[in-house]
């Protein structure tokens, strides 16, 4: 099936920043995020704006992109400044970065560095794919700054691995996992998804005791969503494969939970575990704050002082604008104080800490009492005026989200 997007798109957009967001910046802490668009193939679970080369067409170039990227961070600076904020996180994600030669994700930090103000103890994080890092282009990442790698493993079963569409072979990410160590990578996080039709509960214990022979201080779990429009969700419309059950999902979670705990691990967000508060994901921790960043890259989003933006998906389109001197933003929209207060609700409550009950609405707050009587919030912290997810909660944190912001 062809895929390749339409380029017609609507005008460029200015960046009218809000008045007080400039004055803000300084105070607030500030991450970069840059998406690279590139995957060798297309997983069937996967609905991301990702392009294989067959579905890039023309006037988009993986080997140009580190220049086209870097374009966009120039204009970021130019509009921040002159007072840049202190850039506290780097996060490349993707598609998968690792397909980019480490050299070029080398210049675009870079750059990063040239342009901005970067704290001493800066996070940069790559994402990558098991079988797209080596030995020798895991040492050139971290020998340019690069202090953490986000490998994505999914699963250590072969044939889970293949209804994914996944191209790595098991046991690959707890390699590549020891080689980014090798390589001097202070934190190494491996991603897992559960749930995935015929997936046992051997296949994912067995998950789960390979990461835990790995050498990493962060592991994200996350049930796997059938998104509307993907191979894996045309193979369920049409009988081949069953729909993921949710009380599977929710004991593949318990599993989980119990067997990271064991081992050392404590979560701090819904799906996302580390063994301690260093190894923690400062950059997904500032998003879940609602704090400022900057997304570099097609359909990347971005958020300065309540102004919210995103850019045209397609990479050619991308790069044209760009390469005409124009913005590549789609479109942008201006959170007022009730969409604020809603997002600090539905992220905060995903969180250990959860959020103080003055964050709710009168409503929402009678919904929080009735909340801790079901057992989904602890009675103790609901106590001291905070809505704090119980174990029983985490597993209905979204319901729960819904219920307390309606």
């Amino acid at each position: 099936m062809n895929t390749v997007l339409p380029l017609l798109e609507a005008p460029s957009q200015t960046l009218p920043l809000p008045a007080g967001a400039r004055a803000g910046l300084a105070g607030t802490p500030f991450g970069l995020y840059v998406h690279v668009p590139f995957c060798a193939t297309r997983c069937g679970y996967c609905d991301f704006n990702t392009y294989t080369a067959d579905e890039l067409g023309p006037g988009a170039s993986r080997t140009e992109y580190a220049g086209t990227a870097i374009a966009e961070l120039r204009q970021a600076a130019e509009t921040l400044g002159p007072e840049l904020p202190t850039v506290a996180t780097v996060f490349v994600g993707g598609g998968t970065p690792t397909l980019l030669p480490a050299d070029d994700l080398a210049a675009v930090l870079a750059e990063v560095r040239r342009l901005f103000p970067v704290a001493d103890d800066v996070e940069v994080t790559t994402e990558a794919n098991p079988e797209t890092v080596t030995p020798a282009s895991l040492a050139t990442l971290r020998a340019a700054g690069f202090t953490r790698v986000s490998l994505g493993m999914q699963s250590a079963a072969e044939h889970v691995l293949a209804v994914l569409d996944r191209r790595h072979t098991p046991g690959r990410a707890v390699e590549a996992a020891r080689e980014a160590r090798a390589a001097g990578f202070e934190h190494v996080n491996l991603d897992l998804i559960y749930g995935t039709p015929g997936e046992t509960d051997a296949d994912w214990a067995a998950s789960l005791d390979a990461v835990l022979a790995a050498p990493v201080d962060h592991v994200s779990a996350y049930a796997l969503i059938v998104e509307e429009g993907t191979r894996l969700a045309r193979r369920i419309a049409r009988g081949e494969l069953p729909q993921p059950d949710d009380d599977v999902l929710a004991d593949r979670y318990e599993q989980a939970d119990a067997t990271l705990r064991a081992a050392g691990f404590d979560w701090y967000e819904v799906s996302n575990w580390a063994t301690g508060a260093a190894a923690r994901c400062r950059h997904n921790e500032l998003y879940w704050s609602g704090a400022n960043w900057w997304g570099v890259g097609p359909g990347a989003h971005s958020h300065v002082g309540g102004l919210r933006w995103w850019n045209v998906k397609h990479p050619a389109a991308y790069a044209g604008r760009l390469l005409r001197g124009e913005r590549p933003v789609q479109d942008t929209e201006l959170l007022d104080d009730d969409d604020r207060a809603l997002e600090a609700v539905m992220l905060g409550l995903r969180l250990r800490a959860g959020l103080p009950l003055t964050a709710l609405s009168d409503a929402g707050r009678l919904r929080a009492a009735d909340a801790v009587a079901r057992g989904l919030l602890e009675p103790g912290a609901h106590a001291a005026g905070r809505a704090v997810l119980t174990d029983r909660g985490r597993l209905l944190a979204d319901a729960l989200v819904r219920d307390l912001t309606e």
